[in-house]
């Protein structure tokens, strides 16, 4: 593998533009970049000083389509409480939003119909809502965005109370997305989903998990509504046909997850180099209707049914995982899709100490060299 120097790094970020990054971050990066092609595989030791740090490439599916910048290096707003978030959120006009300290949210935030902005968090920054209400819970709803990218936030909801709630984060009729370095915990009716006609769309080093207990006797029927991802709405939402392109890398599906890591239907998703090991699961990966799932060099630890087949499913291709300690069904049916982008790939062996250590909001800020 041949590491470029950070001069070089440098200078191909100057020749693709800015994403992520800022320049002063840029300049202050000393990590060194890689060549990668789709065959790259990176053990646990080169990984550290591996990892691609010129901020010029989103991995994944984000990747295409014209790819995704999000704000690039617009000027930033510092938001620290409620009221200036949901400013910043809605102000077309402001293309880079930081996020410091605790934020609480006690009105879901509607980010919609805006083009090329990053938010992201200082370190530590999160955003937390107590609301288990059918209608007010959640903390952001995203729709019909394009070019976005969140990055280094903790979204914390009140735990799971199956009210046919919200969740903490839903992506809807989104094209163009980048997630990266996120944890999501304790949402009400899920921790993140993604609907509707979306598409190219990379989650990448996120973790998700349940701290809190389940609260029962929803109206919704399910007294454990621990349900940590859905991809597409309904077996109906026939729109999401030859959309729903998403690539899940190296994040983690946490102790607490019960069910849908993610339940995927019509889309393409990549899952590759994640880390499962929450031991209340009753299924992981779950391929619905009109699933095309690609399953590659994961990690299922102490977790039942690592991969479920539903009704309707098109095809999924399980290759190179680990399984350790689980029960239920590890194999895929057919030859599911096969990616049209290159991504840099950790030996299987290396999954779950770098995602235990990195998956989350890990990072100091919006820095280069998370991927």
């Amino acid at each position: 593998m041949k590491l470029k120097s950070t001069l070089s790094m440098f200078l191909l970020t100057l020749t693709f533009g800015f994403t992520a990054c800022n320049s002063e971050e840029i300049a202050s990066n000393t990590e060194a970049s890689t060549e990668t092609t789709a065959e790259t595989v990176i053990d646990a030791a080169s990984n550290v000083t591996a990892k691609i740090g010129n901020c010029a490439e989103v991995p994944g599916w984000a990747s295409q389509n014209g790819g995704t910048t999000g704000g690039g290096s617009s000027s930033e707003t510092t938001v620290t409480t409620y009221a200036q978030l949901k400013s910043a959120i809605e102000n077309t006009s402001v293309k880079v939003i930081k996020v410091s300290g605790t934020i609480t949210v006690t009105t879901r935030l509607s980010f919609q119909d805006q083009t090329g902005k990053t938010i992201y968090g200082a370190n530590g920054a999160k955003l937390v809502s107590t609301n288990q209400t059918k209608d007010a819970s959640g903390i952001i709803n995203i729709k019909r965005c394009k070019n976005i990218i969140i990055r280094n936030l903790i979204f914390e909801g009140p735990g799971a109370y199956d009210t046919d709630g919200w969740d903490n984060a839903i992506l809807d009729e989104c094209t163009n997305v980048w997630v990266d370095h996120c944890e999501f915990r304790d949402g009400v009716d899920g921790n993140f989903d993604i609907k509707n006609k979306s598409d190219y769309i990379s989650v990448t080093y996120s973790k998700f998990h349940y701290l809190k207990p389940p609260k029962a006797g929803g109206s919704g029927g399910s007294d454990d509504h621990r349900y940590s991802n859905l991809i597409g709405s309904s077996d109906g939402a026939t729109g999401d046909r030859g959309k729903l392109r998403i690539t899940f890398a190296r994040c983690w599906w946490a102790p607490g997850c019960k069910e849908r890591m993610p339940r995927v239907r019509f889309g393409k998703v990549h899952l590759v180099n994640n880390f499962f090991n929450s031991t209340v699961s009753n299924k992981c990966v779950a391929a619905g209707f009109e699933a095309s799932i690609r399953v590659e060099s994961n990690v299922f630890e102490g977790v039942k049914t690592p991969i479920d087949l539903m009704t309707g499913f098109t095809a999924v291709t399980a290759t190179d995982n680990v399984f350790t300690n689980t029960t239920g069904n590890q194999a895929g049916s057919g030859t599911a899709f096969t990616p049209p982008y290159s991504i840099v790939k950790l030996n299987k062996t290396a999954v779950k100490a770098d995602i235990s250590a990195n998956a989350g909001a890990t990072l100091g800020g919006n820095v280069c060299g998370s991927f």
